[in-house]
């Protein structure tokens, strides 16, 4: 017979990563971690740290506004996305940022902010048409 499973005190914070489903693959949890994407309780964490309920993760993510959580529940084991979700808990704060990332997302860009150089100037077209006149070429050193 099967004995009784002890309930779990700690859990590899790259597992539990995995595990909660923030991550398709453990190997992904482990590389955002060592570019220092998460955080436990305000310290820069280890694949290893042991992860334990009411712990405090910071996730970020490029492009994407900070995701702040709290660790409820530990597992060692993926599951459905609804079981995962159980797992922890993200506060106010986060959830309200990243709604205002997503409407912001869904306004759409600025075109003018997409700009980094207008058109070019009378100025610009001088310069470049001097550049044209007067760059050396292979054929012209042979004459």
């Amino acid at each position: 017979m099967a004995e009784p499973r002890a309930e779990l005190t700690g859990v590899r914070l790259d597992k539990w990563l995995w595990a909660a489903r923030f991550f398709k693959t453990r190997a992904l949890a482990v590389e955002a971690i060592g570019k220092n994407r998460v955080e436990v309780n305000a310290q820069a964490a280890k694949p290893g740290r042991e992860l334990r309920p009411g712990d405090t993760l910071l996730l970020r993510e490029p492009g994407m506004p900070p995701r702040e959580l709290r660790v409820l529940g530990l597992s060692q084991v993926r599951g459905p996305a609804p079981v995962a979700q159980q797992l922890y808990e993200e506060t106010a704060s986060s959830l309200s940022a990243r709604e205002a990332a997503r409407e912001a997302r869904r306004q759409g860009v600025e075109p003018a902010q997409t700009l980094t150089q207008g058109r070019p100037t009378k100025r610009d077209r001088r310069q470049l048409s001097d550049w044209n006149r007067w760059s050396a070429s292979v054929d012209d050193e042979s004459a």
